[in-house]
């Protein structure tokens, strides 16, 4: 019989958070073990290589396939007789990098660079010429202030800290750093236009149920960091993001700002004890990551508030206090993750014990909630996180 993993959506006020940050390609580490970073420090860096572009040369060129012979391999071009610049120099758009000329040189025919960048190669069998952009240099941020505890040479380094930490269950948008600005009175506040203005700017906004579509464009337009909101209609959502969004991998969008969504689809009251962490830390600095993964190897939208006041060195965290209680209870909070009741919280009411055929077909392990609303509703196990409190 399987075993259903169910994880949980952390909210907690104080964790040692730890981040590995690798270079998409090998470069440069700059800080050594034991140093001390901020958020927005370059760790590491590197080029990342130009995009290559294919270029019809000897059509452009006016050339004629030749029938010469290098060994004993037929070559119909010979580009190289043709070329101003060799592979790997450096060329500026609208430099002339080939000439054909003819009919004793009264006639010429010339190529000039479409870029700013390098010859990569070419090639006398197809009569094409590579172009390479230059490379686009990279800088790697620590994401958190902290510890550097590890550094992996040319790679990238990890890096450690204490933070209270909040798990969303969606998010949009990739890494944002900014103050918390609490925007609503409360949990149950809808955060409209009006309530977005210039202060906003640079800012981890905190919200109640959710956000109007005109109060999202406004936070883009002021340069909001980030927004935190209980809930958001699939519809209001949709018409920001220009188009429907899955739930499955997000954190890649460019949207203008980092979007978490707490509780789930619609107009949801925050959690309490959600709206009073980030209340308490209102003017503090959060590290927001939108990047959700809903699927094998599942990430979570966070907000991580680091507690820059704490020695990481010798706090001490009761880890045994934080620790989760293996296996699910009656009377455990949950959030289903899943439709048709996706973003709804509710306390278990009883675990049979035998798998049972549910709505797909699928024969799985099930669980009895019931929700906020006083519905019961049967959800298959993996269908559940718990809520960490």
């Amino acid at each position: 019989m399987s075993q259903a993993f169910t994880p949980g959506l952390k909210r907690k006020t104080l964790e040692r958070i730890v981040k590995t940050r690798f270079l998409p390609i090998e470069g440069e580490v700059l800080v050594e073990k034991g140093a001390r970073v901020d958020a927005t420090q370059s760790v590491a860096r590197t080029l990342v290589p130009g995009k290559v572009y294919s270029y019809p040369l000897a059509p452009l060129l006016g050339l004629q396939p030749m029938e010469s012979l290098e060994g004993q391999v037929r070559v119909p071009y010979q580009l190289e007789r043709y070329l101003r610049k060799k592979p790997g120099e450096a060329v500026k758009e609208g430099e002339v990098i080939a000439l054909n000329q003819y009919f004793f040189g009264l006639f010429k025919k010339t190529f000039e660079s479409p870029i700013n960048g390098l010859i990569d190669t070419y090639s006398n069998y197809s009569g094409s010429i590579f172009l390479r952009e230059k490379p686009e240099p990279l800088e790697l941020s620590a994401y958190i202030p902290g510890i550097v505890t590890e550094v992996f040479p040319s790679e990238g380094v990890t890096v450690e800290t204490l933070a209270a930490i909040i798990q969303g269950i969606l998010g949009v948008g990739g890494e944002a750093h900014g103050e918390i600005k609490v925007v609503v009175s409360g949990p149950d506040e809808l955060v409209t236009a009006d309530q977005i203005d210039a202060e906003c700017k640079g800012k981890v906004l905190v919200g109640g149920i959710g956000m109007t579509e005109d109060a999202l464009q406004k936070a883009v337009e002021v340069g909001a960091s980030a927004a935190v909101v209980g809930g958001m209609p699939r519809a209001v959502l949709g018409a920001f993001m220009g188009y429907e969004i899955g739930v499955a991998i997000t954190g890649h969008e460019e949207v203008g700002l980092t979007l978490i969504i707490t509780e789930g689809f619609g107009h949801i009251r925050m959690s309490e004890n959600t709206f009073k962490l980030l209340k308490r830390f209102e003017g503090k600095l959060a590290c927001v990551n939108g990047a959700t993964q809903i699927r094998a190897g599942v990430v979570r939208p966070e907000i991580i508030i680091p507690r820059l006041e704490l020695d990481i060195e010798t706090t001490q965290i009761d880890d045994e206090a934080d620790l989760l209680v293996s296996g699910l209870v009656r009377g455990t909070l949950v959030r289903v993750i899943r439709e048709p009741y996706f973003g709804m919280l509710g306390k278990i009411t009883r675990l049979p014990v035998d798998p049972q055929t549910v709505e797909t077909g699928s024969y799985v392990r099930v669980l009895e909630v019931e929700l906020e609303t006083g519905e019961q509703v049967i959800v298959p196990r993996a269908n559940v996180e718990i809520i960490e409190e």
